[in-house]
């Protein structure tokens, strides 16, 4: 048996916890538009042609924040294409990722989808194949309240008040060499910084996130984001991180751990951003926008078959179907575990957003004209999205350890924890990666008397099943959350057995001592 200690104290914090980690991205990309929010026709359409069976689902999850229009898409796309009257709209040819964009959907669907849904947008800009100019009217475009060319054009295209978008992207990845107008650290800095403080010139209150390394493999990490912050420092507020992982031929070991090179990352960020402040006397802080994080399948999966592929060559065609991983028990306990690290690091990483919303890398999977249903992953961002709310605690834990190969000997049990002081709530986000015991959870809390549990959830491995089931179209409910029983308070100490290779939520009702 696993044998692990949590000590919570309610006057040990880290911040409150920000609602923006909680974001998702929609990128003109596979199926995640066109097809997936998007399907004009289908029986759960509306007016508009979203579908309202995924709009339920993005509510249920409790999505916050949703990046737009991309990822590698931006970097060659004209905004302008998208506004307007739909049949007007030019049909493009989208090098990213080989197909054909119709332009259908635009910043004005995006915007109207958004509302509906009930989510913030989070707007990027092309610094790829466009730069400065672009950037400002865009901003102006969207968010002037009007008496100018480009805010009345927005009126005369449907919507007299503004978008009043907040958050904005400079570009995607833009170190990346597969990136249509990659940059060195010096040349991105100096655009960054450009077009940074043209649109804060259009619209000041905007925040405004700068291009990080696309992943800490990169060769210049760590020097790109040192390059680019000594540049841009005054002009933005984020910086971003992207990174993606995968089980590696069954070495079971090292994935189920990814979240310790996730920990790392942040860490390591946060570091280079605080010594330019240092270098730089500034006064103000750069936080992190995590703005592209999931497990995605870039080698493949070995079971089951799935179209992981993205094609570069041959017929162009429009949304076809790529990268569709179908995620199983294995990967929902990753996902819960870069949701921890997110959440440790909240009073620093103030925006993520999980790659992609539906369809392509998804929590939400939908079929043309036919159903929709949540994949594994849905569920601990759900969950965690629903009940993570106040202040985040400071979680001094000890667990038993493993040998999680290329990351070294590792928790088995990893934990994070919020307090949420004015509904009476201590919620506890616990995953445990060991395959072949159930781990006995001890739960100091410290501060708070006559604890209650009101709610104890857990995925796992499934009667019947195994560590590869995947909730599918055929059977969507294969993978989900069921009650966790093994749960004991007994004064201000809680025990929780955790079965082996699980994902778990524990709330409990608590008074202040």
């Amino acid at each position: 048996m696993t044998q692990a200690r949590l000590v919570l104290d309610r006057d040990f914090t880290v911040g409150e916890v920000p609602r923006r980690i909680f974001g998702s991205f929609v990128e003109h990309m596979g199926r995640c538009v066109y097809t997936g929010i998007y399907e004009p026709g289908h029986p759960a359409a509306d007016e508009r042609g979203f579908r309202t069976d995924v709009l339920d689902l993005v509510r249920e999850m409790g999505v916050s924040v949703v990046r737009y229009p991309g990822g590698n898409f931006v970097s060659g796309y004209r905004w302008e294409d998208g506004v307007g009257p739909v049949d007007q709209r030019p049909r493009r040819l989208d090098g990213a990722w080989h197909t054909v964009e119709t332009n259908a959907f635009g910043l004005h669907e995006f915007v109207d989808w958004a509302r509906v849904a009930g989510v913030e947008v989070m707007e990027a800009v092309n610094l790829g194949t466009r730069g400065v100019e672009a950037a400002r009217q865009l901003v102006e475009y969207a968010n002037h309240p009007g008496g100018t060319a480009l805010s009345d054009l927005r009126a005369a295209n449907g919507h007299p008040e503004p978008f009043d978008i907040r958050l904005w992207c400079l570009g995607n990845e833009m170190d990346g060499p597969w990136q249509m107008g990659a940059k060195t650290p010096e040349e991105y800095g100096r655009i960054a910084q450009e077009t940074a403080k043209a649109m804060r010139l259009v619209d000041p209150t905007i925040e405004v996130v700068a291009c990080g390394s696309s992943n800490s493999g990169m060769p210049t990490f760590g020097t790109w984001e040192q390059t680019v912050l000594r540049h841009a420092y005054e002009y933005v507020d984020y910086v971003s991180l992207h990174a993606y992982y995968q089980e590696d031929g069954g070495d079971h070991a090292s994935f189920l751990a990814s979240a310790v090179d996730m920990d790392h990352f942040i860490e390591s960020v946060v570091a280079t951003a605080d010594a330019v402040r240092a270098a730089g006397k500034h006064t103000k802080r750069i936080n992190l926008s995590f703005d592209e994080w999931n497990v995605w399948y870039q080698r493949g999966k070995d079971t089951p078959d799935q179209p992981h592929v993205i094609e570069r060559e041959g017929v162009w065609r429009e949304h076809p179907r790529i990268i569709e991983d179908e995620y199983d028990v294995t990967d929902a306990v990753v996902v819960g575990t870069f949701l921890n690290s997110l959440l440790r690091h909240g009073d620093r990483v103030k925006v993520a957003n999980q790659a992609q919303l539906v369809n392509v890398i998804a929590p939400i999977r939908s079929e043309p004209g036919g159903p929709a249903w949540r994949q594994s992953i849905f569920w601990p961002f759900a969950r965690m999205s629903a009940l993570a709310h106040g202040q985040i605690l400071r979680v001094a834990a000890t667990s038993d350890r493993y040998d999680a190969g290329k990351f070294g000997d590792t928790d088995l049990v990893d934990a994070s924890a919020t307090w949420d002081e004015e509904h009476g709530r201590v919620a506890l986000f616990l995953a445990h990666r060991g395959l072949d015991a159930a781990a006995d959870v001890t739960v100091d809390l410290r501060g708070w008397t006559g604890a209650r549990v009101t709610r104890a959830e857990v995925l796992t491995i499934p009667e019947g099943g195994d560590r590869f089931t995947a909730s599918t179209q055929d059977r969507p409910d294969a993978v989900g959350l069921v009650p966790l029983d093994d749960v004991q308070v007994d004064g201000s100490t809680a025990t929780v057995r955790l079965p082996a290779l699980s994902w778990a939520v524990v709330e409990l009702e608590v008074t202040t001592a």
